[in-house]
């Protein structure tokens, strides 16, 4: 062969192993968001080559941790096997933390064993870790993301640091309700509590009602002359006396834990002393409720209600759980109303560490897990609600979670969903910075309310100046 034509042989050679090495290249590895854990999200469509969706991709582990109980697992699993089957080359290990979730989590942090997306508890943890730098803005994954946005998303269930600065979404939101025996309004002759927050019972009607449901041991009522309130069979209403029962109605009566500006304690102003003096009143003064003490006789909310130990409760809309699977004759009506209707809705939230090789896999596996579609096993059995707005206005999407089912009674729709969508407040634990520090001063000053010993005001006033002293602001006002 001349040397002319050989030459060139092998320079055509040598260029064609620079294409295919180059080609390679550009095929394989992760995204450029799993490449630099500071870069920009990739938008979900263009990330599904990456993550295994439309090609075998590299092999990929996420780590993701829990808490929760036996059934809450079993749906994180259910949703992970649906999510590994659509992402064939990514494996999830979920570790459950049965107890001592913040303790464990943060010696894990610690010793620089971060999962790659957690389950957080707001104030606990979720916040001081933020405040570290340790999660991304999902903020900027929403903004790329051509399949879910914030829109999207029911109220309240995105937590942020501050504004724009998401760390954590909340895939199971929660709500509060007023839970009541049918049969025991019906014995009474009695209508009972309006589903729709438009028709809610007024403060004043709730307590009238509450006190001819309050029976003695000699069947009185707690509107009867010589009515025995020290030795009461059956009480109108069990209203747990913890923060997330009473936000409800600080935020009904217009009032909240901070000033506006965040800058000042405000469970001590009018709104929110009156609200709660009218909690306590159902225990000291109408005696239609049990005392904190007396509460630890009373059973769970299912059990509760069956036995006729109570004929109301004030409750989050997880008991409907537990109710579902008891025989009694149960519904839910809108709570009362002070000034507004009103309920906080809480939720745990789902953050995602920085230190995740997997930015955008770990993104479209939290995805996953806000999915309603995941989430079904728990939502028909009442322990949560969806995720997704259109869960709460799609007739289709509605009657998935709620129709024919014993946790979903006929009052729910008016009472639950259409509550959360036009009358929800966020939780305090959500916006309030430092807000277990000041619960820590809060609350034995409210146990004195709850018994008795002191008025709201006197109680309230008394730790009025410790409680200022631990008030850093608001996160949901620009610093």
């Amino acid at each position: 062969m001349p040397r002319s034509r050989k030459s060139l042989s092998v320079l055509i050679a040598l260029l064609l192993v620079v294409v295919a090495i180059l080609s390679a290249c550009s095929k394989s590895g992760s995204s450029p968001a799993s490449e630099n854990s500071s870069a920009a999200p990739a938008d979900s469509a263009s990330s599904s080559e990456s993550s295994g969706g439309e090609g075998p991709g590299e092999p990929i582990t996420l780590r993701m941790t829990v808490w929760g109980a036996p059934e809450e697992v079993a749906a994180y699993k259910s949703a992970i096997a649906k999510f590994e089957a659509k992402y064939p080359n990514i494996t999830v290990k979920l570790q459950h933390i049965p107890t001592d979730y913040d303790t464990k989590l943060t010696t894990m942090v610690a010793g620089n064993d971060e999962p790659d997306i957690a389950q957080m508890e707001s104030a606990s943890i979720a916040f001081p870790l933020a405040e570290q730098g340790k999660f991304y803005n999902l903020q900027d994954f929403l903004s790329a993301d051509s399949e879910i946005t914030a829109d999207r998303l029911v109220p309240n269930i995105t937590y942020s640091l501050e504004p724009g600065n998401v760390i954590g979404l909340g895939p199971g939101p929660e709500t509060f309700v007023l839970y009541y025996n049918e049969d025991i309004f019906k014995d009474a002759g009695m209508a009972p509590p309006p589903a729709r927050a438009s028709e809610a019972w007024t403060w004043e009607e709730f307590v009238e009602a509450a006190k001819k449901l309050t029976i003695d041991n000699k069947g009185r009522n707690a509107s009867d002359p010589g009515f025995d309130p020290k030795n009461i069979k059956q009480y109108g209403v069990n209203f747990g006396t913890w923060w997330g029962n009473y936000s409800n109605f600080v935020y009904s009566n217009g009032g909240d834990f901070l000033s506006e500006d965040g800058k000042t304690f405000a469970l001590n102003q009018p709104a929110a002393v009156e609200a709660l003096q009218k909690i306590a009143d159902l225990i000291n003064v109408h005696h239609v409720a049990p005392s904190p003490v007396q509460a630890k006789n009373i059973p769970a909310t299912n059990v509760a209600l069956q036995t006729k130990k109570v004929a109301m409760v004030v409750d989050g809309q997880w008991a409907s759980a537990g109710l579902a699977q008891s025989k009694v004759h149960y519904n839910v009506g809108a709570l009362p109303v002070m000034k507004q209707p009103m309920t906080t809705v809480v939720s745990g939230m789902f953050s995602m560490f920085k230190s995740t090789k997997h930015p955008q896999e770990a993104w479209e596996l939290m995805k996953a897990l806000l999915d309603p579609e995941a989430a079904i096993d728990l939502l028909t059995a009442g322990t949560w609600m969806p995720a997704y707005r259109d869960w709460y206005t799609e007739p289709a999407l509605i009657a998935k979670w709620t129709e024919n089912l014993p946790s979903r009674p006929s009052g729910y729709k008016d009472a639950v969903i259409d509550v959360l969508l036009n009358n929800s407040h966020q939780t305090p634990t959500g916006y309030v910075k430092n807000f277990n520090k000041i619960m820590d001063i809060v609350n034995p000053a409210l146990d004195k309310v709850w018994l008795g010993q002191q008025t709201a005001q006197e109680a309230l006033d008394a730790i009025a100046a410790k409680a200022q002293a631990q008030v850093q602001g608001r996160r949901d006002v620009n610093p």
